[in-house]
């Protein structure tokens, strides 16, 4: 899906020079989330009454900018003390600097009375050097273009998401950061386990007197393609891949004008794993940058390069590795009273071990924050978040690793659409083995006794 920036621009030019030559309008949106402080804790999909006022075009962008203040500390031994092998050991020291800032570009049209389509772009992210597409969908609230009224009665509450989106597993990615997009989060961080992925599909919901529900669908491909897929070795080998299928269950209600409740459990399952993955499948990168990376040293006389690389896979995430299939559920609470909120993330996955082994293996997932917002119009807000992951890195392992987080954060709404937060964050690794296969001939393992923490600035503007 990916485009140039050159391929952007004149995708906006067509929508601008269509609204002055056709007349079209312009933002009158049906059934639309806001970007900005009025889209927080607003779920799933909405119904509105916007009027249809003909073919209207929706365009919009979101940008964030970064200041780290990060140290990264384990129990490596100094070099003297690792075994003689391994020469010249030490994590990596970090600037305190800003990171690569990341930008959003949103592309929207209201095509029909109850139809839009939404075009994602990143302008500038962490995993591609290029602008690209990270989702295009249709939603379809009105089944008008059919025939006037069609299913009028159940479209009333229906609402159906077909494209490449991102796919609606859980509620938590609703308070997560995406790339630019990041006003939406209290905090700099997503959770350690982070559940992500935008697959081409097809999404169902039906949402009725406090009833929240969705029924969906993917091809399980996170890059789309008709290449002959073939598992070798493996339980499946020479297979095609299975679609996932996604659901969701749950309750939300505003009990009285100061207290909102909300209770969701969702359900995810991939029999037959392709290039998607659920846990490492977000582009845009982790909001802490260069954490436990190591400086160049040698092992055996063999030269091991510095493992920072700004367009990796995020450092600091945990990914079960998941290989043959994956299983997962995810519980969420919210609970708001005036401006105090509570949220939280029970998460419970299960998958195949490796390609070659078929053995389950489970990870799972607690979070919990607290955020409470103050002033005349809510633009203020003080916040804490516990995140810990447990899991095996594989059956072979005798014991589970654990990652957990404490964070905090302040923030001020400047305006709805630009917010300013401090972060800090300390981040903690136990029972990772000292050396790569759990052998001194292997490369040492910076998450042994590992620690990052610090501060983080964030800058956000999304409309």
């Amino acid at each position: 899906m990916k485009t140039t920036f050159k391929i952007s621009l004149m995708i906006a030019a067509i929508f601008i020079s269509g609204n002055l030559l056709a007349q079209t309008s312009f933002g009158h949106m049906q059934n639309r989330i806001s970007r900005d402080k009025d889209g927080i804790n607003i779920f799933d999909v909405k119904k509105d009454t916007v009027a249809f006022k003909g073919l209207s075009i929706d365009l919009g962008g979101a940008f964030n900018m970064d200041y780290q203040a990060l140290n990264s500390f384990n129990d490596q031994p100094s070099t003297f003390a690792l075994p003689s092998n391994i020469v010249g050991y030490r994590l990596m020291n970090n600037e305190n600097n800003f990171t690569l800032p990341a930008a959003d570009m949103t592309i929207g049209a209201q095509l029909f009375d109850g139809v839009r389509v939404n075009l994602n772009i990143y302008l500038a992210s962490r995993h591609h050097n290029d602008t690209y597409a990270s989702g295009g969908y249709l939603q379809i609230d009105k089944l008008d273009f059919i025939k006037k009224d069609f299913l009028a009665g159940v479209m009333q509450y229906a609402t159906i998401k077909i494209g490449q989106m991102e796919n609606n597993f859980g509620d938590a990615h609703f308070r997560s950061s995406d790339n630019g997009s990041t006003l939406k989060n209290a905090f700099v961080g997503n959770n350690i386990m982070n559940a992500f992925t935008t697959d081409m599909g097809m999404e169902v919901y039906y949402n009725r007197s406090g009833l929240v529900s969705m029924l969906g669908v993917t091809n399980g491909n996170l890059n789309q393609g008709i290449k002959e897929v073939s598992f070798s070795p493996g339980p499946d080998a020479n297979t095609v891949v299975s679609p996932a299928i996604l659901a969701k269950l749950g309750y939300d209600k505003q009990i009285n004008q100061d207290l909102r409740v909300r209770l969701t459990g969702s359900y995810y399952h991939n029999a037959n794993l392709g290039n998607s993955n659920l846990y490492s499948s977000s582009r845009s990168g982790f909001g802490f940058w260069g954490v436990l990376n190591n400086s160049d040293y040698t092992n055996n006389g063999v030269a091991v390069a510095n493992n920072y690389n700004s367009n990796s896979t995020p450092e600091g995430t945990f990914n079960p590795g998941f290989k043959n299939w994956a299983t997962s559920l995810m519980f969420n609470p919210l609970i708001k009273f005036r401006g105090l909120e509570l949220f939280g993330t029970i998460e419970l996955a299960s998958g195949g071990d490796k390609a070659s082994v078929d053995a389950k293996r489970t990870a799972n997932q607690f979070a919990g924050d607290v955020v409470y917002r103050f002033g005349k119009t809510e633009q203020f807000y003080i916040a804490g978040k516990y995140n810990t992951v447990s899991g095996k890195l594989s059956n072979a392992d005798a014991k589970e690793v654990t990652v957990d987080r404490v964070e905090s954060s302040i923030g001020w709404f400047m305006t709805k659409n630009i917010l300013a937060k401090l972060d800090y964050v300390s981040q903690n690794y136990k029972n990772y083995t000292q050396f790569a296969g759990n052998v001194p001939t292997g490369n040492a393992n910076n998450f042994y006794g590992g620690n990052f923490k610090g501060l983080v600035f964030e800058a956000v503007i999304s409309f």
